[in-house]
């Protein structure tokens, strides 16, 4: 490495570097490298595209584990944001102290690009200026390549292999802080990257088994089967959604727990989680049958699809949302070889739309005016529109059980059918509470988890179920 001092410099004017503040004291020269820590560079955004998202999977993975090569990929990214990175305290420490000497202290790197120098300097804000190198192959070290301010000596704090003119020294850095290494994870860390506490969710894989009036025990084991299939598969499509998102997870303010955004589970390690529940998903779904493990392998694609791509489509994200919902209850369907129902169809795909536009409009009401929900699509101004699609697809929910009642189909399945009546006021009360609470911002990241918490929810699912088992 040679040091480097381009003639483009920046600091409020552009010829800070070679006017510096009025100083006779030595002046100190810092490479970027010293004030950062380890993988504080970070690539701070994936490609976009299928492909372009495989790859920066395997360069994630890779930097996790070389330091070179987080430094060459840190070199090439555009959209570096330093309020994600790690600084080193005591470097910048001893830098406010150079400064109050009245020293004057420049920021300087031939590795990395203009945006990124600048980007650190400004965010520090302890820098008299900064530069950095207009290209990947920076010039020879010669005393005409330094600015007029630097040519009466320096100290220079950077790589011990740096090349420094005879008027420049090189000082020794403070020690180094090292950034503490996260705790390994627990139990409870695994069951968290493999989100466990979402299995609930894959309990509409039982729906049909209830709808279809299946209660023999040979039904309800291979539907029991078909929910632990569900569940492995949906955990090994978190881990990859979380590989993913891992820096839009590290500026999240809740996302950052997640056991790969704080380092507690490694991406390799998530890697290694992820191919084993598929596995284990796959070895449940195919002794069910070949129909099942095509559904299950269906809605892995198209969650894999998801995190890939499809969500960050406003709109589209909903609905894929809904339909991997409904898909689940499909699943359920064909594991105990019942015809789906079209009116469990349409119901689910209505009242899961509801569902996941609430998700979103929480996102979008936990963001400052003016703000992009990041890798969404949406903005601030869309939150009212997102409301009233909610609101409206969960009610549309109830008309279609409404037409349920009235139909042939359940004149033929039901004793009593004018019992399921009473269904429909409680249903309401349900939706209208979410849209409720989900105004009033009491309802987190995810409303079906809130349902889960939320003992009204379970009162209310508690009491169409005793009315639909009464009305047999």
């Amino acid at each position: 490495m040679r040091a480097s001092f381009p003639e483009r410099v920046e600091q409020g004017d552009r010829d800070a570097l070679r006017d510096p503040l009025p100083s006779r004291s030595r002046p100190l020269v810092v490479d970027v490298d010293e004030v950062m820590i380890g993988e504080s560079s970070f690539p701070a955004d994936f490609p976009s595209g299928i492909a372009g998202r495989f790859r920066a999977i395997a360069a994630a993975i890779a930097t996790a584990f070389e330091p070179e090569a987080r430094s060459a990929h840190a070199a090439g990214a555009s959209r570096f944001d330093p309020s994600r990175a790690q600084f080193d305290r005591d470097t910048v420490t001893f830098l406010l102290q150079v400064l109050g000497e009245g020293r004057p202290v420049y920021l300087c790197s031939e590795t990395y690009p203009e945006p990124f120098v600048s980007a650190v300097a400004e965010h520090l804000g302890v820098f008299t200026a900064w530069a950095a190198a207009p290209g990947s192959q920076s010039p020879a070290a010669q005393s005409d390549d330094f600015p007029s301010a630097l040519l009466q000596g320096f100290d220079y704090i950077g790589g011990a292999t740096a090349a420094l003119p005879d008027f420049a020294s090189s000082v020794a850095r403070p020690a180094a802080s090292e950034l503490a290494a996260p705790p390994r994870a627990d139990v409870r860390g695994w069951l968290k990257l493999f989100r466990v506490h979402q299995y609930a969710k894959n309990a509409l894989v039982l729906v049909p088994l209830l709808t279809a009036h299946k209660f023999a025990l040979g039904s309800a084991a291979t539907s029991l089967l078909a929910v632990i299939a569900f569940s492995l598969c949906a955990s090994s499509a978190y881990i990859l959604n979380d590989l993913l998102d891992i820096t839009a997870d590290r500026a999240h303010p809740s996302k950052r727990n997640r056991p790969i955004a704080s380092g507690a589970i490694t991406p390799s390690q998530a890697v290694r989680a992820m191919a084993l529940a598929l596995t284990a998903a796959f070895a449940i779904a195919m002794p069910i049958s070949i129909e099942f493990g095509g559904v299950l392998l269906g809605y892995f694609a198209l969650t894999t699809s998801y995190s890939l791509w499809l969500k960050r489509i406003a709109t589209v994200d909903v609905v894929v949302l809904a339909t991997l919902y409904t898909v689940r209850v499909i699943g359920g369907a064909v594991a105990i070889d019942v015809p789906m129902s079209e009116w469990l169809l349409a119901f689910s795909l209505f009242i899961f739309m509801s569902l996941a536009l609430v998700k979103r409009y929480t996102e979008l009401a936990s963001q400052p005016d003016g703000a992009v929900l990041a890798a969404r699509g949406y903005q601030i101004e869309d939150k009212a529109m997102v409301a009233i699609l909610a609101a409206a697809s969960g009610f549309n929910a109830v008309v279609i059980f409404t037409l349920y009642i009235s139909s042939d189909t359940v004149r033929a399945m039901y004793s009593h059918p004018q019992l399921l009546w009473v269904g429909c006021p409680i249903l309401m009360y349900w939706i209208g509470r979410v849209m409720l609470f989900a105004q009033r911002g009491l309802i987190d990241d995810d409303p079906v988890t809130f349902a889960l918490r939320d003992r009204a929810s379970w009162v209310a699912l508690g009491a169409i179920g005793v009315i639909m088992l009464a009305a047999i």
